[in-house]
């Protein structure tokens, strides 16, 4: 006999045929299994919250498809999938595999944005977030930021990771007006999540090897001030300790989550841990314990996956989705 977990409602499956205990329902029950479960759920079942606030949230990914590999959109769907999110996608861009390869190509995708996000305002389509990633072209970032902008006028929560450049520098092929452009996103968002180098780039702040306490807050109240409410910043380095720092502004308080850095190197760690992060908050966890929940998800992908040999193709998310589950 195996219970379900009813929390009271009087299902129990033995068999697979239902045998019903009707505690709160009134109404005759037939001598059909299937009967009876739905004459239950009609006049007594309660959905659990959490399960029925994931199932009816509607997520937009906005980030590159990678079709080996898994990096931004191959590396966020399942995560969110998994935590029970309807997931739609609008890819920036198709990818033949991970940058991390000698050889790769990528297919621009800005007419099909276009057209896209057209056809979805005509038909009326409506997302409850929008999480922004890595974007190909100037002009496709003015469509994407118009089309942010009016959403989040309706109230659509907006996450923009502003993938631009890491390591002190933009990344090979992104124009220096891609600055400008992101800025421009940010000036809707909810929530930004650059990295240590993009938050520099963004507020013109010169990149240090390290910083003071102080210049981290500054840093964090620098990109808010570019219109972003609440602000994660990773990869920064505090008084010599690997940190991440940000804002949340429902706690209106300023956060620091120090973290051991693991010296291996995976491709799409950024894509995961924003997309746990934009998860938890969604699931209404505030925002420092959401970005600590995302911090422990990479770093136990990492360890577990730590001898994988070809590094290059990223994490086996589908294999490794437990890791998600363990809060």
């Amino acid at each position: 006999m195996q219970s379900l977990g009813d929390g009271g409602k009087g299902i129990i499956f033995r068999n697979l045929s239902a045998t019903i205990y009707p505690s709160r329902c009134s109404t005759p029950l037939t001598t059909s299994p299937a009967l009876h479960l739905v004459a239950l759920w009609r006049c007594c079942a309660v959905p659990e919250p959490r399960e029925t606030l994931m199932k009816n949230t509607q997520l937009l990914l906005i980030n590159d498809m990678c079709g080996y590999g898994k990096v931004a959109l191959s590396a966020m769907l399942p995560v969110l999938s998994h935590m029970g999110y309807r997931i739609h996608n609008l890819p920036t861009a198709l990818v033949s595999d991970t940058l991390n390869y000698p050889k790769f190509y990528i297919h621009d995708t800005t007419e099909y944005v276009r057209q896209s996000l057209a056809i979805w305002e005509e038909l009326g389509f409506e997302f409850d977030a929008i999480s922004t990633g890595f974007i190909v072209t100037e002009e496709e970032t003015r469509i994407i930021s118009d089309f942010c902008h009016r959403r989040a006028q309706k109230g659509t929560k907006v996450f923009v990771d502003p993938i631009m450049g890491d390591n002190g520098k933009l990344y090979a092929g992104v124009p220096e007006s891609t600055i400008g452009l992101m800025r421009s996103l940010l000036e809707c968002a909810d929530y930004a999540v650059p990295n240590y180098t993009e938050a520099c780039l963004l507020t013109d702040t010169p990149i240090a090897e390290q910083i003071t306490p102080d210049e981290g807050r500054t840093l964090v109240d620098a990109v808010r001030a570019l219109g972003a409410k609440s602000v994660v910043i990773t990869s920064a380095v505090v008084d010599g300790a690997n940190v991440v720092i940000g804002y949340d502004h429902v706690a209106g308080e300023h956060f620091t989550i120090p973290f051991e850095l693991i010296p291996v190197y995976f491709p799409g760690t950024g894509d995961t841990f924003s997309a746990v992060l934009v998860g938890r908050v969604m699931a209404g966890w505030s925002l420092q314990r959401a970005t600590s929940d995302a911090m422990r998800v990479v770093a136990g992908l990492i360890e577990r996956n730590a001898d994988q040999e070809d590094k290059s193709a990223g994490l086996p998310i589908e294999a490794c989705l437990d890791v998600v589950d363990h809060e």
